[in-house]
């Protein structure tokens, strides 16, 4: 095997050498890179605290997966082959990693383990080869063929989809229902993948046999899309940020400093001007009114005497007249 031998994979290159002998595959690669381009500018809107290198490494991975496919339905060798699969491998590795600890909060180290179990499952599985009557590992047979005409490689991304979708739904996250669309559509993409020779004399445009292969480069620039756009949400449905005040900085105290010609108070003096302060703005308690005397026995009540003054005060007083001149006696 050399870089520059042609390979025939799907229905619209036939067994053209051609450039351009996939016109509509290599066209409907637009899609990855305007997934891309659509995710790139969510994360050039959001605020600068909110985007990570996880999001630029993602979306360069997109526009690697546009290039490489554009790539291999432009030339069709054993080196642009490369360059198709290599950056699908990354993405789904990167990914893989990013979901289980962003949303299902897998400590790393965990996080390694598993993505390295489904790197080896993903390879086990572009080893499996089918041929009339059996399915096996390659060398089954003579005329043993990739199953499902090679998207057995992608049954394990699947599956990982699946999983990632279903728990974090059950853990209410914001990025579930993204990924779970997400799956459900990349189940549909593989059928149209696998389908694409089987049905290559049914799918005509033009005159020429196009097979279902661009199909499932459409779907999958909408699976891509999805997986960016859930990156984007990294919390729990119905919880908000509680943002905790700023604890204000304890005040100082701040000691008077006496005029250069008053004397600085003792505290003996200070405390007792504050006492006499303190003892000014309490109210005075009203006097107790005093309790009359007693009138002492054999004395006349001072209400019987005022009442008698008052009568000889309301009598009339006599008229005055000429007085009568008594006759003096004789000497």
């Amino acid at each position: 095997m050399t870089f520059g031998e042609h390979v025939f994979l799907y229905c619209e290159r036939g067994t053209n050498e051609a450039l351009w002998a996939e016109p509509i595959n290599a066209i409907s690669n637009a899609g990855f890179f305007l997934a891309a381009l659509i995710f790139w500018q969510l994360v050039l809107w959001r605020p600068r605290e909110e985007r990570s290198a996880d999001h630029y490494l993602l979306v360069a991975l997109a526009f690697l997966i546009g290039f490489g496919s554009l790539a291999f339905h432009l030339y069709a060798d054993e080196g642009t082959a490369l360059a198709d699969i290599i950056p699908i491998c990354v993405f789904m590795l990167v990914y893989l990693g990013f979901a289980l600890n962003r949303f299902l909060a897998v400590p790393p180290g965990w996080c390694v383990f598993l993505a390295i179990v489904f790197a080896g499952l993903v390879g086990a599985a572009m080893h499996v080869y089918c041929w009339d009557g059996g399915i096996g590992l390659a060398g089954g047979a003579a005329d043993a063929k990739p199953c499902l005409n090679g998207s057995m490689a992608y049954l394990p991304a699947l599956g990982a989809l699946i999983i990632v979708g279903m728990l974090a739904a059950e853990r209410g996250h914001k990025a579930a229902p993204y990924v779970i669309w997400a799956a459900v559509i990349f189940a549909i993409s593989i059928i149209f993948r696998s389908a694409d020779l089987t049905y290559c004399d049914q799918v005509v445009i033009d005159g020429r046999k196009v097979g279902t292969h661009f199909v499932w480069h459409l779907l999958n620039a909408v699976v891509l899309f999805l997986l960016l756009r859930a990156s984007l949400e990294s919390g729990i449905k119905g919880e908000s940020a509680k943002v905790e005040p700023a604890p204000a900085p304890a005040a100082m105290p701040v000691e008077a400093v006496p005029a250069k010609d008053e004397p600085k108070e003792s505290p003996e003096v200070a405390s007792a001007g504050e006492a006499a302060a303190l003892k000014a703005t309490e109210p005075e308690p009203e006097p107790e009114p005093e309790p009359e005397p007693e009138p002492e026995p054999g004395l006349e009540p001072e209400d019987d005497k005022s009442e008698a003054e008052e009568a000889s005060e309301e009598a009339p007083a006599p008229r005055k007249g000429r007085a009568k001149k008594k006759p003096s006696s004789p000497a």
